[in-house]
């Protein structure tokens, strides 16, 4: 069996390609050029190949095989230059993996920015990421699924809580449904009458109680994006964050509503963990980034209703 190419050997291709010289490589990588023309060869009698022209040229060029080659040794020297990253991380105290639960409610924009930052701020730390909703973040928090949760609350919840910043929620529906039509502001007993749309909790925390529900039909659903969509449809009304309808809201395809019972309401957002398990420096990162980056949304975000609310308060049903 032929022997396998070493990663120094790898480390010493790459070098000579991007610095053009053996010479040159030497100097990049402290080594008598004598070593870097030495383990060039031995590279190219292990693979049988020719990897660079020296004949005829004055710097050696790479052949055709030569560059193909030189693509593979880059990914494998990568590799061994995140292997050493992660172990200079972990002496350093960061974690390996950062798991982390997301309510559908945070912005979504905050979200990516916060999530690009991350992987050039951490780029060795894995990410698990969970979108749910509701009492699911709490949920995966205290048991453990989920390092870091990032959403409302709903009643008491056991875990540490760092206020982040708040989300608007705002009732709409079609403009030719019918509560967009009658005189303003609409009787609760005229609500009461017209199917509500309802994102359920998925886990158990509020088994049995509703927040937020003032209608006596309701249609249950999972997620939000499918409760806008059946709105547009005028299949219901219900509360949406203001940050994921404000272009149907500008363009006419919904309208704010304005009840007696339900008006736009501002609930806090939280990071959140267990109280036994503080932030390791990856989890904290993004706790400070998810504060600033609401902190600018917020500040642009159009109509916003900004209201200080108890970190138990109960927020309107999505």
């Amino acid at each position: 069996m032929q022997p396998n190419p070493t990663l120094d050997q790898l480390q010493i291709l790459v070098a000579v390609a991007d610095t053009g010289s053996f010479s040159a490589a030497g100097r990049k990588l402290n080594r008598a050029q004598s070593v870097i023309s030495y383990g060039i060869a031995n590279l190219e009698a292990q693979l049988g190949l020719k990897l660079f022209e020296r004949e005829g040229t004055r710097e050696p060029q790479l052949t055709e095989i030569g560059r193909a080659m030189l693509e593979d040794a880059r990914r494998m020297v990568g590799v061994l230059q995140r292997m050493r990253s992660r172990v200079d991380g972990h002496h350093h105290g960061l974690e390996a993996e950062v798991a982390m639960s997301v309510d559908m409610t945070l912005p979504s924009p905050v979200l990516v920015r916060v999530l690009k930052a991350f992987e050039a701020q951490f780029p060795t730390v894995m990410l698990r990421l969970h979108i749910g909703t509701l009492g699911l973040i709490p949920d995966h928090v205290v048991g453990g699924q989920a390092d870091l949760g990032i959403g409302g609350l709903l009643g008491e919840v056991d875990v540490h809580l760092v206020r982040i910043g708040f989300m608007s929620m705002v009732p709409a529906a079609a403009p030719d449904h019918p509560l967009a039509l009658l005189p303003k502001p609409v009787k609760i007993e005229d609500v009461r009458e017209h199917t509500q749309l309802v994102v359920t909790d998925q886990s158990e925390r509020t088994k049995g109680r509703d927040y937020g529900v003032f209608a006596y039909r309701t249609w249950r659903l999972t997620d939000m994006h499918t409760k806008r969509m059946l709105m547009r449809e005028g299949l219901g009304w219900g509360g949406l964050p203001r940050w994921l309808i404000s272009d149907d809201l500008a363009t006419g395809r919904l309208v704010e509503l304005d009840l007696e019972p339900f008006r736009e309401v501002s609930s806090p957002l939280f990071a959140m963990h267990r109280n036994d398990r503080s932030p390791k420096p990856a989890a904290a990162w993004l706790i400070d980034q998810f504060k600033r980056q609401l902190s600018r949304f917020n500040e642009f975000e159009p109509g916003k209703v900004p209201e200080e609310e108890p970190a138990t308060g109960h927020r309107p049903a999505p």
